[in-house]
């Protein structure tokens, strides 16, 4: 069952984000980079929870788009920092709005009482496996 919510899941912000013009990667990032500041491209990964590759090919999107950009990293001159434009940071606040309406439609079938059940589940369930 919970291989099916979450496919239903997928296919809802799939096909939201396409429609408003990006990706599920992006908007990941983008919150990213608006919860943590500027990061490696390294830590952007870890923090959004996306494969090494596929951040690159999302952060040279986002900085051909104007949403991203590189600048030189403080301790070691080897190192890029992704900083958080204040075009991405108004793209992010437009993707949360996308966001939105795909929770509300994923949970549509769900009365008041019955989503904040399925959140506190949801809380419990991903606080098991979070990080100590």
């Amino acid at each position: 069952m919970v291989n099916l919510a979450q496919s239903r899941s997928h296919t809802l912000l799939s096909e939201a984000f396409a429609e408003a013009g990006s990706r599920p990667y992006h908007y990941r990032i983008l919150a990213a980079l608006e919860q943590a500041g500027p990061l490696s491209q390294a830590e952007a990964g870890r923090l959004s929870g996306i494969d090494r590759s596929d951040v690159t090919v999302a952060l040279e999107a986002l900085d051909q788009a104007g949403f991203t950009e590189r600048q030189p990293h403080p301790s070691d001159g080897r190192k890029k920092l992704v900083r958080l434009t204040a075009s991405g940071r108004r793209e992010l606040a437009r993707l949360d709005t996308v966001l939105e309406d795909v929770q509300t439609r994923f949970l549509a079938p769900l009365n008041a009482s019955e989503r904040q059940q399925f959140f506190t589940l949801v809380r419990k369930i991903a606080d098991e496996g979070a990080p100590e």
